[in-house]
């Protein structure tokens, strides 16, 4: 196993010759997938890198070394996943396409620190998968290239569980990406702006063209990091219903706060107003000019 010119490769041995595998090359991976009888799905959203250079700067940004654990998301054929397992103590990958299993075992069976896991990340219990093999780590991070379809979900699911983790660096759509990283109180921000920033600090750190992915998708991507607070940021009355009231205020985000909550979560126009007169806050109030501490506020006074 080596890089050669940069390009990210293996080895393998098949009738007694050797055959060398380009992980970031189409003819070479078609060549490793076509004895599988792998197709590409959409409905998986499966798009795999094939630069070169963006894993191993993932991996630099994410910033991992031998105490680090590593918990990924989607390993595809194991392109990022080397490039974890050369820089961290551990990398355990969730993987729910089962054609892809064989596929990892050849290309990382030479790594005796990677272990794959089977199944749906939103179905099995990610709490018990970092207690049984990674907890002997000083910190875990998760990494992940995200099928488009499902990044908000496990975004969501990854903060909501509250794991013992530090840090998430994901590949996500751009126009996700920036949602995701938005300044609460701009009009980019949304209700999954929020919910982020309730549990971390996010940042865009890089973007990636669409050319660098096979099959090529529609639309560019970028690399995202959410650092979560060692202790809560923010404390609400109840989080459950915090985070309805905030759906509530961006649901239609170009009327006033007291109309779109009004409609969105059945409080009296009168209840919202008082509250917002209590914040100092005019009744021509939008979702958007409203910060983070304001978002908080108001829910506290609301939610009783």
């Amino acid at each position: 196993m080596t890089c050669r010119n940069g390009l990210l490769c293996f080895y393998s041995y098949v009738g007694g010759k050797t055959v060398d595998y380009n992980l970031c090359d189409y003819k070479s991976l078609v060549k490793l997938l076509s004895p599988y009888g792998f197709n590409f799905s959409k409905s998986l959203g499966q798009n795999f890198i094939i630069d070169s250079s963006v894993c191993p700067t993932m991996v630099e940004m994410l910033g991992t070394d031998k105490n680090t654990g590593v918990l990924e998301i989607g390993p595809g054929v194991g392109v990022l996943t080397k490039e974890l397992c050369k820089a961290s103590g551990k990398v355990v990958s969730v993987e729910l396409d089962e054609r892809l299993y064989p596929v990892l075992e050849k290309t990382l069976g030479d790594y005796d620190n990677f272990e794959l896991v089977k199944g749906d990340c939103m179905k099995l219990d990610l709490a018990e998968i970092l207690k049984e093999k990674l907890s002997g780590f000083d910190t875990v991070k998760v990494c992940a290239n995200l099928p488009y379809y499902i990044t908000s979900p496990v975004i969501m699911n990854l903060l909501e569980s509250r794991l013992p983790i530090s840090e998430i660096e994901v590949m996500v759509q751009q126009e996700a990406a920036e949602r995701l990283c938005a300044e609460i109180g701009t009009r980019a921000a949304g209700a999954v702006s929020v919910a982020v920033k309730y549990y971390g600090e996010s940042e865009i750190l890089f973007n990636v063209g669409r050319e660098c992915f096979m099959p090529s998708p529609k639309v560019d991507s970028s690399v995202i990091k959410i650092r979560l607070y060692d202790e809560p940021e923010y404390t609400v009355k109840n989080e459950k219903k915090f985070f309805s009231l905030v759906k509530g205020i961006f649901a239609q985000r170009r009327k006033t706060l007291v109309n779109s909550l009004s409609n969105s979560v059945g409080m009296s126009k009168a209840e919202i107003q008082n509250a917002l007169s209590k914040m100092g806050l005019e009744p021509t109030v939008r979702a958007e000019n409203l910060t983070m501490e304001e978002i908080v506020a108001l829910s506290d006074l609301l939610l009783k």
